[in-house]
């Protein structure tokens, strides 16, 4: 059969988003102009998580180059074929747009090799703008597509089942009741189950591990250092923060639904109160509106203290009704002498294990997948990490609502038996931030 493969050029962006983008495009072939092997040159020094793609991009190419010439194409372990095209090859395509810039080659090499082939090729770029230049060049593009969910797909870890009404009567009675509903839902999913003779009649069950039946949801009426569930969606993240069998809990919803006062509240019950943990580990990425850190004045703890302050809030805010006060001291302070809790940024954490401590990621959504996978293998033995945020409120510019480590975390452990995920829908910080979360 006569091979009449796709050819997909990628642009820079590609590259230093997923390095090893040149294994998703299958039996088609790819070409790499080099106006990007020389952007990616660039950023090879660059001590960043686009740095560490351009490195591993170039590692990429260079071992697929043992297999070939690069420029005349080198098999993909996919079926397809990569190889290198240049600029001068084709300069017959004359910029008529716009000036001699990078993006104008690539898209020079694009709208030739269009011609070339018949209309059988696609740029592949996560810059809206060239997509938009292709349009009007009549060259198809399209967005690197890959590891991305769309928006309205993504798994809440929340469901609605009608049952029978003996089933919702046996999970009042015993706790626990085996139903063939569980095997259509993930492990640890929650689950509202109505009865088909009325619809009032529920009962909010959290799926076995295993799949083969539902777990009813505890009350919590203890709460956790003061802290009590004021809507279902807080009762399931208490649910799942407070079982040590879950590993890993990722929380997302808009700002002021509770997600970090939750996850800290839940951390200090386990250990300063129930000693399941050494400490309580909370960290953040820094990406700053302004100015960057290295322009704040003192030493590392000054500098990050700004960053924290967020974390330092909700600490002051669960100590606020503590009797023991030190004259002059935040109220948290002393959490930080004894080492309850340890606040840091994530810069920090790479290379680290991390045993038996109590870990919450805040602002997850500014990470890459590739960072969040940093996080997870720092995890030592007895360790359950937390992982919060708000894929909608995203500062990091590499990343966005559906292709952040959050959102990508979330669906790739949703399957796993150690671990649970929450989105938290109302916001309980108060009327006005509620109605600014929703209207602005």
């Amino acid at each position: 059969m006569t091979r009449n493969p796709t050819t997909f050029v990628l642009d820079t962006n590609v590259l230093l988003y997923d390095p090893e983008a040149l294994a998703v495009f299958e039996e088609h072939d790819v070409v790499i102009p080099m106006t990007v092997l020389e952007e990616v040159d660039k950023f090879k020094r660059d001590m960043n998580e686009t740095g560490r793609n351009a490195r591993e991009a170039s590692r990429v190419l260079d071992q697929l180059r043992q297999g070939g010439s690069l420029r005349e194409g080198v098999s993909l372990p996919s079926g397809g074929r990569v190889r290198v095209a240049f600029h001068d090859d084709h300069e017959h395509e004359p910029i008529s747009w716009g000036v001699d810039s990078n993006d104008n080659r690539i898209l020079q090499l694009t709208r030739s090799l269009h011609r070339e082939l018949d209309g059988r090729v696609v740029l592949v770029t996560r810059d809206t703008n060239m997509r938009l230049k292709c349009d009007a060049l009549g060259v198809r593009a399209e967005d690197y597509e890959h590891s991305r969910l769309r928006v309205d797909a993504q798994y809440s870890g929340m469901s609605e089942r009608t049952v029978a009404p003996d089933v919702v009567a046996a999970l009042y009675a015993e706790g626990m009741v085996l139903t063939d509903e569980a095997a259509d839902l993930y492990p640890h999913e929650f689950v509202v189950l109505r009865a088909e003779d009325d619809e009032h009649r529920t009962a909010m069950g959290r799926v076995l591990p295993d799949r083969a039946g539902v777990r009813l949801v505890g009350r919590h009426k203890e709460g956790a250092w003061g802290v009590f569930a004021r809507n279902k969606e807080q009762l399931f993240a208490l649910e799942l923060l407070l079982d040590p069998e879950v590993t890993l809990v990722t929380l997302n919803g808009v700002a002021g639904t509770g997600k970090t006062l939750l996850a800290i509240a839940c951390g200090l019950k386990q250990t300063a109160d129930m000693d399941l943990y050494r400490r309580v580990l909370v960290s953040r990425p820094i990406f700053p509106l302004g100015r960057d850190i290295g322009f704040l004045p003192g030493d590392v703890g000054e500098k990050l203290n700004p960053w924290m302050q967020p974390i330092f809030d909700n600490l002051d805010y669960l100590l606020s009704s503590r009797p023991e006060r030190r004259r002059g001291e935040p109220e948290y302070q002393y959490l930080l002498d004894n080492k309850i809790v340890e606040v840091e940024a994530l810069t920090y954490i790479r290379g680290r294990s991390i045993p038996n401590q109590f870990l919450i990621v805040d602002e997850a959504q500014n990470l890459t997948p590739h960072e969040v996978k940093t996080v997870l293998t720092r995890a030592g033995d007895g360790t359950k990490v937390v992982l919060t945020g708000d894929p909608f409120q995203i500062d990091n510019p590499y990343v966005d609502e559906v292709s952040n480590g959050l959102t990508y975390a979330v669906e790739r452990f949703k399957e796993c038996a150690v671990a649970g995920h929450v989105t938290l829908r109302k916001g309980e910080r108060s009327p006005l931030a509620e109605l600014a979360a929703r209207l602005l």
